[in-house]
């Protein structure tokens, strides 16, 4: 007796053909193999079965009454089966509803979250964007609860699992922002000028060591840190109306810029460029929604690329 186990299942598609043409060699033709190979296929059928399905008569090969009884539901079967190995259907983003949930730094949601919302708000408007703040620990498990989306931010900072797929969008590199008619520091300061100067840390974790305090460290020096702050919205303006020196990635110094009176020059240290990434999981990889999103973020990562710095 035959059970799920043990049945080949590629016998149904044959099965199917058989019942539609009545006759070995049309089926064979049908399925492009020999009289001969289909004529085994029955054979095992019938094994599988333990029925006949097809008998010789007179006017031709006619179905058993077992095989009437399968024909329908063998080609619902087929047709469902057929359903679920198709590719799958193509992301309508102009009429889709979905919700997309990203975990972005501060930095990201200056450059990049302004652009994709208005790209996204023209060609998808029944699409929403919920943008979450990165925490200090990495979100794996949301990320592969699918409750997360996509990481985007500084990858030294983020410093993700090798599992998980990391995308560069485009690079930065540190610079620092005075006052404009700065008393002290008038055109890129020395190292000297510098240290010398006290600071304006942007810090969302409150520590007051970065990269540059681990490289003033190597050389034997220490920068006066007088003011911290948790995030980049009052940052511009707080170095416009004071003396102190705020050293951020060259491309939100451009930003600040605009909003208020200041000044960009090189920071006075030999310094890494700063990649900036997205960060999504292998199980939504393929996903039809999912990559459409992915390809927007990418489009803009290339044109903030495609402007040097």
């Amino acid at each position: 007796m035959s059970s799920l186990r043990t049945f080949d299942l590629n016998l149904l598609v044959a099965f199917d053909v058989l019942m539609r043409e009545l006759n070995v060699s049309r089926a064979a033709e049908q399925m492009f193999i020999t009289q001969s190979t289909m004529s085994h296929i029955l054979h095992r059928l019938r094994q599988q079965l333990d029925d006949p399905l097809l008998v010789k008569t007179p006017t031709g090969m006619k179905p058993t009454e077992r095989a009437l009884t399968l024909i329908t539901p063998v080609r619902s079967l087929l047709a469902e089966m057929e359903q679920l190995i198709q590719p799958p259907m193509e992301f309508k983003a102009d009429t889709s509803q979905r919700r997309f949930v990203l975990a972005a730094t501060d930095y990201m949601e200056l450059l990049l979250i302004p652009e994709l919302s208005r790209n996204i708000g023209h060609i998808a408007p029944g699409i929403n964007l919920h943008v979450k703040r990165t925490e200090s620990s990495f979100p794996v498990s949301q990320l592969e609860s699918g409750s997360l989306d996509v990481v985007l931010g500084f990858a030294s900072v983020l410093n993700p699992p090798g599992h998980l797929h990391c995308q560069p969008l485009f690079s930065d590199r540190m610079t620092c922002v005075v006052r404009q008619n700065h008393p002290q520091i008038r055109q890129a300061p020395s190292l000297e000028e510098y240290v010398t100067a006290s600071h304006m840390l942007i810090s969302r974790t409150g520590s007051n060591v970065g990269e540059i305090d681990k490289k003033l460290s190597e050389l034997g020096l220490e920068r006066r840190i007088q003011l911290i702050v948790p995030h980049f919205l009052s940052a511009p303006l707080i170095v416009a109306e004071t003396d102190m020196v705020l050293s951020l990635p060259y491309r939100i110094a451009e930003q600040f810029k605009k909003l208020a009176p200041l000044e960009i020059f090189p920071v006075p240290l030999e310094l890494p460029a700063y990649d900036l990434v997205m960060i999504w999981h292998l199980l939504r990889d393929k996903d039809p929604a999912h990559r459409w999103l992915r390809h927007k973020i990418m489009a803009i990562g290339q044109t903030i690329a495609a402007h040097e710095i």
